[in-house]
């Protein structure tokens, strides 16, 4: 495990912590820290800070020979830590052993020294690309890493660190963590090939990352889990379709609207739950719609675009409230836009993402973000695409949501489709376009393609 200078990593997002950390009530007792700080300094220790303990930790308990009560009586000398001062004066942890709830030996916790509770808490805040090597530290770790249950832990304290998963013409799935810079090849789906040959959907919820396609009997969903590192068949829904919008929200995730097997355009809903692998059904939308795109704001979950028909565009956008099961339609939510001399079933669905609560859209047309207004029900202009999305009609271009920051993945090379160079751009809107901010290149992936198939961002 690398652990690169805290300072220069984004720091993972955390939402709705309205309690103490079991870390922070009880840590006083086991680790006591010696820092070279100014009195006038606050001392504010950051959730780096405690997968960094966690990995000192980690590090003693497997270089070290007789793990016992003296491992943690030593001094470790920390090398990066989030509260550093100017100064640049390394803050030593002094670690001292310590007993469980029970008042028991805690020889046998997970971390020896520290109680199960406040072991799991530290794990959580570790970033979760280090759980493969967590997990080949010893039987113990295999089996928490192997449950799912830190992941459970880390959606009850509010930890989300964003992955991007794409999938491009010259590359089968691959993982980006941009915490880390790091790419991750995904094993090959076990399928036959007309589902790698067909046109394919993606979806990420909880922990699990769903692919809809056709395979020769019908049409499959296959689902890679986090868990397990492995590709496995979901449950098919309870009318299957594609050509839908959808979009997640934690283990939760709405599908709208659609074509079954036979291209009738549909307007049922249904809504997956990762946790239990279950299919509900939901109340029907007013109108049926395919090629749309779905999106989670507020709380509520939206669907907007595409076409009721194999002639007709929609304009108006569908909010459905979970809480009272129940649609309510939204006039001009996504005005028509010129399609020019090309038959609108040619342009891809809205390309849509929403950031802090705030909606932003890819205009297919004119290579321009724009912003939705709630109060208005306008979109308004704020930034150039760093890349054309008129080519193709918004085809092989993802335009996502990755935390606090949009992200623009298309084609990089000469040319724009000429080099199979895919290049992942980034912008935070808070930080508008002041001093003419542009677009940050996130990661440049070369021999990837230049067609971008399917992208989803999960949070977890």
């Amino acid at each position: 495990m690398v652990f690169r200078d805290s300072l220069k990593q984004p720091k993972m997002k955390v939402e709705g912590v309205e309690h103490e950390s079991p870390v922070m009530a009880g840590l006083q007792s086991h680790v006591s820290l010696q820092l070279p700080l100014p009195s006038n300094q606050n001392l504010r220790i950051s959730p780096d800070d405690w997968h960094l303990l966690a990995y000192l930790l980690l590090v003693h308990k497997t270089n070290t020979k007789g793990v016992g009560q003296d491992l943690l009586d030593k001094e470790v000398h920390a090398l990066t830590f989030g509260y550093m001062g100017l100064n640049g004066k390394k803050p030593i942890i002094v670690v001292r052993s310590g007993e469980n709830h029970g008042g028991q030996s805690s020889d046998n916790s997970l971390l020896p020294g520290l109680n199960d509770d406040m072991a799991l808490d530290i794990l959580a805040w570790s970033s979760r690309s280090n759980y493969p090597n967590l997990a080949c530290l010893n039987r113990k770790f295999r089996s928490l890493i192997g449950s799912g249950y830190l992941y459970k832990l880390r959606r009850q304290l509010g930890i989300i660190e964003h992955w991007v998963y794409l999938a491009c013409n010259m590359m089968p799935w691959e993982a980006f963590d941009p915490m880390r810079q790091k790419w991750m090849r995904l094993p090959r789906i076990p399928c036959d090939d007309c589902f790698t040959c067909a046109d394919k959907e993606s979806l990420a919820v909880g922990s699990d990352l769903l692919v809809f396609g056709r395979e020769l009997s019908g049409f499959a969903i296959w689902m890679y889990s986090l868990v397990t590192h492995n590709w496995s068949k979901c449950p098919l829904m309870n009318l299957p379709r594609c050509l839908f919008g959808s979009s997640s929200l934690g283990e939760i995730a709405i599908v709208a609207g659609g074509s079954d097997k036979n291209g009738n355009v549909l307007q049922s809903a249904e809504l997956y739950n990762s946790e239990v692998g279950t299919w509900q059904t939901l109340p029907d939308m007013n109108f049926p719609r395919k090629l749309c795109s779905g999106f989670f704001m507020d709380g509520k979950f939206y669907v907007i675009g595409g076409m009721s028909s194999h002639t007709d565009c929609l304009t108006c956008g569908e909010e459905y409230n979970i809480e009272t099961r129940s649609w309510r339609r939204i006039e001009n939510m996504y005005p028509g836009r010129d399609a020019g001399t090309f038959h609108p079933a040619m342009r891809s669905p809205p390309l849509v993402a929403v950031v802090n609560n705030q909606l932003y859209s890819a205009d297919q047309a004119t290579n321009e973000v724009k912003k939705y207004d709630k109060v208005n029900n306008s979109w308004s202009v704020v930034k150039r695409l760093p890349v054309r999305a008129d080519s193709s009609y918004g085809w092989g271009l993802a335009f996502k949501a990755c935390g606090n920051s949009l992200l623009v993945i298309g084609a990089g090379g000469h040319g724009g489709h000429d080099d199979g160079v895919i290049v992942l751009h980034s912008w935070n809107p808070e930080e508008g376009n002041r001093d003419g901010q542009e677009w940050n290149v996130l990661a440049v992936k070369a021999r990837a393609g230049a067609f971008v198939y399917n992208c989803a961002v999960m949070g977890c």
